[in-house]
């Protein structure tokens, strides 16, 4: 694993001098490899994931197997900060949704860096408060969206992330970040296609009209942007 010099991920870029120089020297460069699970709800978090490509999914898991998304994390954020502030549980499930890279940082340094900048600990706080708002809005779209309008918003999310209109994500797999039958993606998937807003094919995904695809969604996908604008914007 390489040290860190420079990082396109954006809280990271969007760190001070001095407050990026508490960490520089602990920043590792990891790969995230597709499908790999983080961590597990009740586990010890001793790492915290700043991605600079790739997506990491925060993932319910209930007894009966089912699984839905709470939260997708990228290159805009972080995974595990809230370990540095207090705790270091894991209250979630964290799989890698989306191969890419990431630096990495214990969580004692992380903390020790907080502790001792007043100003890295509020960017912390921004972050962890702009992710809370996005899981709560994906739980009020969850329970009040139709299958279509939910698809369309998590494809525009990953979209954002990924920086790129191909993605690799087969029917299951987005039947499981939403929480519904396989059935039902195919169903929707097939109408966004003959609609002429995706390209569906083999395990890949590709937005052919983004402003389409935009009016399908629901009005959750630009609130959660408006709000990582809010709460990250000034930084």
């Amino acid at each position: 694993m390489d040290v860190v010099c420079h990082s396109s991920n954006e809280f990271l870029a969007s760190l001070s001098p001095g407050d990026f120089e508490l960490l520089r020297p602990h920043l590792k460069s990891v790969d995230l490899v597709h499908k790999t699970v983080l961590v597990r709800a009740g586990d010890v978090l001793d790492r915290v994931y700043f991605p600079t490509s790739g997506i990491i999914s925060l993932v319910v898991s209930l007894a009966a197997g089912q699984t839905t998304e709470a939260a997708m994390i990228g290159r805009d954020s972080a995974f595990g900060a809230l370990a540095a502030l207090d705790g270091g549980i894991a209250l979630i499930d964290a799989l890698i949704q989306l191969k890419g890279t990431a630096s990495v940082i214990q969580v004692a340094q992380l903390r020790k860096a907080a502790d001792a900048s007043p100003s890295l600990r509020g960017s912390l706080m921004r972050h962890e408060q702009a992710l809370l708002v996005q899981a709560l809005q994906s739980a009020a779209c969850n329970a009040s969206h139709t299958v279509e309008a939910r698809l369309s918003r998590w494809l525009l999310r990953a979209r954002d992330l990924a920086d790129s209109d191909s993605m690799a994500f087969t029917q299951e797999f987005l039947a499981q970040m939403l929480g519904v039958r396989r059935s039902s993606v195919s169903l929707v998937a097939h109408t966004l296609q003959r609609a002429g807003l995706i390209r569906y094919r083999r395990g890949h995904i590709e937005i052919t009209d983004l402003e389409g695809l935009r009016d399908s969604s629901c009005e959750c996908y630009g609130a959660i942007k408006a709000n990582y604008e809010k709460l990250l914007g000034a930084q």
